[in-house]
């Protein structure tokens, strides 16, 4: 992973200053300094207008009661864009304009949830309001479980009695 990041360190620079040098000479100098700005410009446009929305969704789904997990991961792919489109350079900002798009962002949340789960996957904790917690309804549950073995032999009727609930795989 370490040699992941010094290759991209070193080769995305090397990269915008070839695809700089390119353009500028079709183009000329002024005009590809003028196109940076206005990429940044309408970067900042993009980001201020899509990160609202998303931070409105994510306190929608907080009021809900739901975990706002696709907001969390729309709103780090904004975050990325907009470093991108503020960086100079034409591949940054390419890139930082297809975080921009909700299909492309789509397309990466199905790439990273297969690479993890691929890789074990992650878990998710959420704090409530202690032990109990409160349903939209207003109504309280509260209840224990216990995990059982898949291999584990059937239990016996006295343990079903005190334990009337019981997960199976």
């Amino acid at each position: 992973m370490g040699y992941i990041l010094f290759i991209l360190f070193i080769g995305i620079p090397i990269i915008e200053i070839s695809v700089f040098i390119s353009v500028g000479e079709i183009i000329g100098l002024w005009p590809t300094l003028a196109t940076i700005l206005i990429t940044a410009i309408i970067g900042s446009a993009l980001l201020r207008a899509q990160g609202l929305a998303t931070l409105f969704r994510a306190q929608e789904h907080l009021n809900q009661g739901r975990f706002p997990l696709e907001e969390i991961f729309d709103g780090l792919c904004l975050v990325i864009a907009g470093a991108f489109l503020l960086t100079p350079g034409f591949v940054t900002d390419g890139v930082g304009f297809l975080l921009f798009f909700p299909p492309f962002r789509y397309f990466l949340k199905k790439a990273v949830g297969a690479m993890l789960v691929a890789r074990g996957g992650i878990h998710v904790y959420t704090s409530g309001n202690g032990p109990e917690q409160t349903r939209s309804d207003g109504s309280i549950i509260n209840g224990e479980f216990e995990e059982i073995d898949p291999q584990e032999q059937p239990p016996k009727q006295e343990d079903t009695d005190k334990h009337p609930i019981r997960r199976i795989d």
